[in-house]
């Protein structure tokens, strides 16, 4: 099977090298899609009205997830065809699991803090409009819909993408050219202007953590983390 560089294993993500013409084939293409999938969240969001909170309650959100995610998670599968796949999307154990749930805890409070301090500089609240004002029981089958796509499904998919096949590819022109543009495209592929640096963030910390522990897992779980609390917290506040 091919590997994505020449001297190391990507999934430790290795010193610049000169990356085989197959490799720059796959991260133009993975560059090419995700700057297209940014796009079209840009165009579609700027031409709704705005987003009832509520929308956490209905079904239609994780019917949503499913269809679009599903694109997203076969474009991960092509992109990764020929390739040691577990190696370029970096699915191994990290060395220590206590360690990578240390730092997966921390990184969640400083994706936090940063946030906010930006947020709170741009005054762009909640851009998303994501978080439930108020819990209503009535509908408590749909908010475990939504939680299972905003909480399950969409950091999953997202982690492969962007710190899974993303960080990989681009792994050869350097580690933090790998973390700092798949945490840029991370950013824009929300879609959503004023929450575009708190969201770029975000992609600069979790990719540290991918560098950090050597392995997706830690990941997916600080972004899963993130996105509960976003979901539990003004409930309970």
């Amino acid at each position: 099977m091919r590997r994505l560089c020449s001297n190391a294993p990507v999934s430790s993500l290795p010193a610049p090298t000169v990356p085989s013409p197959d490799v720059r084939v796959r991260a133009a293409i993975w560059i090419a899609v995700t700057s297209a999938f940014a796009a079209l969240n840009f165009y579609a969001l700027s031409n709704r009205s705005d987003r009832d909170q509520d929308v956490v309650y209905e079904y239609d959100l994780l019917a949503g997830a499913v269809f679009a995610y599903g694109l997203l998670f076969v474009f991960v599968l092509a992109i990764t065809s020929g390739l040691p796949r577990r190696e370029a999307l970096g699915l191994r154990p990290p060395e220590s699991w206590w360690k990578a749930v240390a730092l997966s805890l921390g990184s969640v409070v400083v994706i936090f803090v940063g946030a906010a301090i930006v947020l709170s500089v741009l005054g762009a609240g909640d851009e998303q409009n994501l978080a439930p004002e108020d819990w209503d029981g009535s509908r408590a089958g749909a908010y475990a819909a939504s939680f299972l796509a905003i909480v399950f499904i969409g950091p999953t998919v997202e982690e492969l993408l962007y710190r899974g096949a993303g960080m990989s590819l681009l792994a050869p022109y350097g580690s933090w050219v790998a973390v700092a543009g798949t945490a840029v495209l991370f950013g824009l592929g929300h879609g959503l202007l004023l929450s575009l640096g708190a969201f770029i963030w975000f992609g600069l910390v979790i990719g540290v953590l991918r560098l950090r522990t050597g392995s997706l897992y830690p990941a997916i779980f600080a972004h899963s983390l993130f996105n509960a609390v976003g979901m539990i917290g003004p409930l309970v506040v």
